[in-house]
């Protein structure tokens, strides 16, 4: 069977040696498209009025936007994974769960990668970033060049000093900080479980109101919007299972 892999990951001290933060991801989009690296500089954007053109759709531009190194594929604007001038780095995943995805052109999740990395200079603020276009914009369309294929998201976003992992399932979201352990995966299924630092303010009423959750239970995030067993996540095949082992054997 050919490789199959579509991870993301952080390390930060002290899990690592000399106090490095190291982020890496792979993807495995279609062996025939072409990803490039670009570089795109730093700029002023004085006439705001001129809306910014992303893969599908056209939002506000910012006053200023930051350098960035993306990995892109060349048919669409945004970007797979990338780091900017300050040190903050994003990688995405596809994910899907018990929402139905949208085929309704929108942002993709590489234009809010791209669009964290350009207008944040810290990890949280790209969170910020990416959560405030969801919320306004929406996510949806088709993601793959020539065949349909479309999910939501689940983002990898760190920096010189911290990490976050935000996941996604329509408009609704869950964020998790890196904390004492130091290292931190994510692959093609929602993570997140009952340890969440920031959160849609609506995120559990919903999962309520569809009957993923009875309000009385301790709340899961993946549990109520996917349909992972989250009692087995940790002991099952899975590349995230086996990415969260090889993190921690290395520290």
């Amino acid at each position: 069977m050919e490789p199959c892999s579509c991870d993301t990951f952080v390390a930060l001290p002290p899990a690592t040696v000399g106090n490095r933060v190291i982020f890496g991801k792979n993807s495995d989009r279609l062996f025939d498209e072409v990803q490039e690296v670009i570089y795109c500089p730093a700029a002023v954007h004085n006439d705001l009025g001129k809306r910014l053109k992303c893969t599908y759709i056209e939002i506000d531009q910012v006053p200023e936007t930051y350098a960035v190194v993306l990995s892109r594929p060349a048919w669409l604007w945004g970007a797979e994974m990338g780091a900017n001038e300050h040190g903050v780095c994003i990688g995405n995943e596809a994910v899907w769960g018990r929402e139905d995805i949208s085929k309704e052109e929108a942002l993709l999740g590489m234009d809010l990668v791209r669009l964290g990395l350009e207008r944040a200079d810290t990890a949280e603020k790209a969170l910020d970033v990416i959560v405030d276009l969801l919320e306004k914009y929406g996510q949806g369309g088709n993601c793959a060049e020539g065949e349909e294929f479309s999910y939501y998201n689940s983002f990898l976003i760190a920096d010189r000093n911290e990490a976050w992992i935000l996941e996604t399932s329509g408009k609704y979201w869950a964020a998790e900080k890196v904390q004492e352990i130091g290292v931190r995966n994510i692959s093609n299924q929602f993570s997140i479980t009952s340890r969440i630092d920031r959160e849609h303010p609506d995120m559990r009423n919903y999962a309520k109101q569809k009957g993923w959750w009875d309000g009385k239970e301790d709340f899961d995030f993946a549990a109520a919007y996917s349909y992972i067993n989250t009692a087995s996540m940790m002991t099952s095949s899975s590349r995230y299972c086996q990415g969260y082992k090889l993190l921690n054997k290395h520290k």
